[in-house]
């Protein structure tokens, strides 16, 4: 722990977005061995990682931002936070526009798949951007455990959508597990642009916090909420809980 404390934060960064990756393929490579998933563990999962992600984009994100913005932390907050959401709405627009021709169970997988993708490219930056601000601190550490225990039923929701079109496990694996690489490039960058220019930090920040909670809401709870109410609410809240219990306690 203590030669990962003396890393600067770029690297810091690029051994905690491994982490998430490495979780994302994790969770892809469940379709080696099996055709489904049970849909109540998968329910728990995904509305567990929804709770997790709400608390962080508060207490590991909004709260950091709102202290270091300043007189025009209203202004700055606001901007970053609606900018961060807007783009992973233009982004799924765009993907369900891109393949309206195809049939529903290609468009399906296919939106899936990029969805997943895109919105790993918001989670990488979250964790760029808190490392790069904080270092090695415990609310950096949760926020990447967060973000890689939700990458774990994501890299399930690409690979067995593709598997059960017809691609090969192999393949399945490859493709899942690579929709969240881009999370290792994506955090590198927050966290070497957060290093150069301090000043944008509150924004990137809230940019990040408003990305996050519009990935939990067009995806994870929609998701975990078709398995059943009572299990997906009660996912959230031990989620929520769980973040906001280590991050005030050790935070």
């Amino acid at each position: 722990m203590q030669c990962f404390i003396e890393l600067c934060g770029w690297q810091q960064a690029l051994v905690a977005c491994t982490f998430t990756w490495l979780m994302t393929a994790a969770g892809a490579a469940l379709v080696l061995f099996f055709s489904k998933v049970n849909k109540t563990a998968f329910c728990l999962m995904m509305s567990c990682a929804a709770g997790i992600m709400l608390a962080s984009s508060f207490f590991s994100l909004l709260l950091p931002a709102l202290e270091g913005a300043g007189q025009n932390a209203w202004l700055v907050l606001t901007v970053g936070f609606i900018s961060g959401g807007a783009v992973i709405i233009v982004a799924d627009v765009a993907a369900e526009k891109l393949m309206r021709g195809a049939s529903r169970s290609a468009r399906s997988r296919v939106v899936t798949c990029a969805a997943v993708t895109m919105h790993n490219i918001p989670e990488g930056l979250a964790v760029g951007v808190a490392f790069g601000a904080a270092g090695g601190t415990l609310s950096a550490v949760m926020l990447a455990l967060g973000i890689g225990i939700q990458n774990f039923p994501e890299g399930m929701c690409v690979a067995f959508p593709l598997r059960a079109g017809g691609c090969s496990r192999a393949k399945s694996f490859f493709i899942g597990q690579f929709s969240g690489f881009v999370e290792v490039i994506a955090g590198v960058a927050g966290a070497l642009a957060v290093s150069f220019v301090s000043a944008m930090l509150p924004f990137a920040l809230a940019f990040s916090a408003g990305a996050m909670l519009a990935v939990v809401c067009s995806e994870l709870i929609p998701q975990s909420f078709e398995n059943g109410k009572i299990c997906a609410t009660v996912g959230v809240l031990v989620g929520f809980a769980l973040m906001m219990l280590l991050d005030i306690a050790f935070g």
